[in-house]
């Protein structure tokens, strides 16, 4: 119940916004691993019929294990978002009413030896909409703060989130390795770069 209500008072925060602006809103629904952030995110899309852009799809795909294991819980925190491209290639496009098309990161595929990743061969697209859900951890990053409207940070209890992420990991020694590398960047992202108290909602 309370979950709906949320949905709700997000929907209709964002049409207010949306009916106020001339411009295309864009909402960042940003949060720690498992907290909930794509399915309120999809919610929120589904009654308002905006596109969804999901940042994972934008990871620093090109750094290996080693380059990450070297650099401190900022510099991850910093470093696995490939932002630039996330701007370039979706962003600024769908702010100014173009459509977006990007290649994404590959985790079907998974890591290669090193570690880093490849992309996907074919293009992920995103039709030009009114509204579009900037989704996942890292999308309310201040570079792209000219380009968001609305930021919204997404809490759950951190039993809540272990129970999640270990349902859609496997195996679980990649899910205790993935917490050992990024539990220590979301910490300072989220209590230093973007802390609780700047978010509007």
């Amino acid at each position: 119940m309370r979950y709906v209500a949320t949905v709700q008072a997000l929907v209709s925060l964002t049409a207010r916004l949306a009916a106020d602006r001339a411009s295309r809103v864009l909402v960042a629904i940003d949060g720690r691993s498992g907290a909930g952030k794509s399915s309120l995110a999809a919610g929120i899309a589904d009654v308002l019929q905006a596109s969804v852009v999901p940042v994972d799809d934008f990871f620093a795909a090109h750094i290996t294990d080693a380059g990450w294991d070297s650099r401190t819980p900022a510099r991850r925190a910093a470093d696995c978002l490939d932002w630039r491209r996330l701007r370039r290639e979706a962003l600024e496009p769908l702010k100014s009413g173009r459509p977006a098309a990007w290649h994404a990161l590959d985790f079907a595929g998974g890591p290669r030896a090193d570690g880093s990743y490849g992309l996907q061969a074919g293009l992920t697209t995103r039709a030009a909409t009114s509204i579009v859900m900037v989704d996942g951890a890292y999308s309310a990053r201040p570079e792209l703060a000219d380009l968001i409207d609305l930021t919204v940070l997404v809490e759950a209890p951190s039993d809540v989130r272990a129970e999640r992420l270990a349902a859609r990991e496997e195996p679980a020694c990649f899910l205790a390795a993935c917490l050992a590398r990024w539990g220590r960047a979301e910490d300072h992202y989220f209590t230093v770069t973007r802390p609780r108290s700047t978010f509007d909602v």
